[in-house]
């Protein structure tokens, strides 16, 4: 059994080897292969993330932290930074879990959605994102959506393979 629950400065450290973990899945796919080791999220901007309120860890019956969904407010939405299920827990509805989380979240402080920005055609990004209840937007639909994909472009993220999605309530 899953337990979802905000995230507290302490989870922070666990949450790069969710990341890496979760991103292991990338070798699925070889033009993206490279994703699985790629750099993640550091523990500091996770701790970042966390102060800010909008982060959420999801636990088992050991308390062994499964995953977690880190976000800020940008504009009048949440903006999702990070959701990531390590590899051997995934496929098990605890991102669906999250993302209600993050949604209940929202809706409580009167924001009109959810953003993030994501691969178009990864099985477990877009398409899941959609089966949500998130659709794909064009980036100029925000300013803060534009910065996020060309600070990715920047990066070096594949920028034609990216999309910004939104969910509004």
């Amino acid at each position: 059994m899953q337990t979802i629950r905000p995230a507290t400065q302490h989870d922070a450290a666990a949450l790069p080897d969710i990341e890496r973990s979760s991103g292991a899945a990338f070798r699925q796919i070889p033009h993206l292969a490279w994703i699985a080791d790629d750099t993640v999220t550091s523990q500091q901007r996770h701790e970042a993330l966390i102060r800010l309120g909008a982060a959420w860890v999801s636990h088992d019956a050991s308390n062994m932290l499964t995953a977690f969904l880190t976000a800020e407010v940008r504009e009048d939405v949440l903006h999702i930074w990070q959701m990531s299920v390590r590899s051997d827990q995934q496929r098990k509805g605890i991102g669906r879990n999250l993302i209600k989380a993050a949604e209940h979240w929202a809706r409580s402080r009167h924001l009109v959605g959810l953003s993030l920005t994501t691969f178009r055609d990864v099985p477990w990004n877009a398409p899941f994102y959609r089966s949500c209840g998130f659709h794909d937007v064009d980036p100029q639909f925000s300013p803060a959506l534009q910065a996020t994909l060309e600070a990715e472009r920047q990066a070096g993220l594949p920028i034609e393979q990216r999309c910004a999605m939104i969910w509004l309530f």
